[in-house]
């Protein structure tokens, strides 16, 4: 039986990120489905907030991280997608990813194409999935169309820059909104059609007035609460508010009576570990994922890197929103 040592992050109860305290754990062999795998670099996500702060009621103590690319260093039986030596990538439940060296599930770890560096894989894993997941699985009434308008969220994030990337390729004419002039600019630089400022401009009456009043088929918002109203009123009829996020605090419970005399539009609530259950849908999202980055359509912009043992800042960087793009953990 192997027994060897790794850092790891570890909170033991609910709350800010003084919580996240840096701690050694044994890892040994992998069982029936899963692999042991050695870290390269480890993807930041708002989801870890959301485990950290309690928003996501999760079991203590607990190892955070939720996607992280490294090589494979044990395959367990009935595991044959992944050989010792492969390069890997994954964004994966459960959570454990920040640390060096962790046993896992397998069936949502995929071999990374040499043409993509470690940190790249491990910054675009969980982000590149939803962004493929929104744009290709999320889809209002009769589908999207080249040419169509949709309104994305905090464009100027992980997610977000992906997805506006993405959108442009697709022919889409993607509106996104943040919270900052540079933020928007940056969003425009990366695809976005039109952008708005939502801290100085009202998104609903621009949303208006760039679709000459008919509204978007589709609004991507992972902002939540202080976004939900106003998103469900730039909705055309039939449209559909993808919920995936609540970066300002969850949404309140509304009736559903309201979405009526709005249009008769459509709500949902999207998660990725939904569309990731089985390893042939998560391979496929995977494979149109590499595609996508590997041929130049997407380019993931690593804005901000921090050692292992900075993850508290991290954290505190990511609610204040000071952060764009994709950000890792470095080891």
């Amino acid at each position: 039986m192997t027994s060897i040592s790794s850092r790891a992050i570890r909170i033991d109860q609910h709350g800010g990120p003084e919580q996240l305290k840096l701690v050694n754990v044994t890892v040994g062999d992998p069982g029936a489905g899963e692999i042991r795998i050695r870290h390269q670099a480890l993807g930041l996500n708002f989801i870890d907030v959301y485990q950290r702060n309690g928003l996501y009621q999760m079991t203590m103590p607990m190892q955070l991280g939720m996607e992280a690319a490294g090589i494979v260093e044990a395959v367990g039986p009935g595991v044959v997608h992944l050989q010792v030596g492969d390069r890997a990538a994954y964004a994966s439940q459960p959570p454990g990813a920040y640390c060096d060296l962790r046993v896992m599930p397998a069936k949502c770890v995929c071999r990374l194409p040499d043409a993509i560096s470690f940190e790249t894989g491990a910054a675009m894993m969980l982000k590149g999935l939803t962004a493929q997941y929104l744009l290709k699985r999320t889809l209002p009434q009769g589908g999207l169309q080249a040419g169509d308008f949709v309104l994305f969220h905090a464009a100027a994030g992980g997610v977000g820059l992906i997805a506006c990337q993405w959108a442009r390729a697709l022919g889409l004419q993607l509106i996104g909104t943040a919270g900052s002039d540079a933020k928007c600019a940056l969003a425009k630089a990366n695809g976005a059609a039109f952008v708005i400022n939502y801290s100085s401009e009202d998104f609903l009456a621009r949303v208006k007035e760039i679709t000459g009043g008919k509204g978007v088929k589709v609004v991507y918002d992972s902002v939540g609460k202080d976004t939900w109203d106003k998103s469900m009123d730039c909705l055309a009829p039939f449209g559909l508010l993808a919920s995936f996020g609540n970066a300002s605090g969850p949404v309140a419970p509304f009736a559903p009576g309201i979405l009526g005399p709005k249009g008769s539009i459509y709500v949902t609530r999207q998660t990725l570990f939904t569309h990731i259950t089985t390893r042939e849908t998560t391979q496929a999202m995977a494979d149109d994922l590499f595609e996508a980055v590997t041929s130049g359509k997407v380019t993931v912009r690593i804005d901000q890197r921090y050692p292992l043992e900075q993850v508290a800042q991290a954290h505190r960087d990511m609610e204040a929103r000071k952060t764009t793009g994709c950000s890792i953990l470095t080891l």
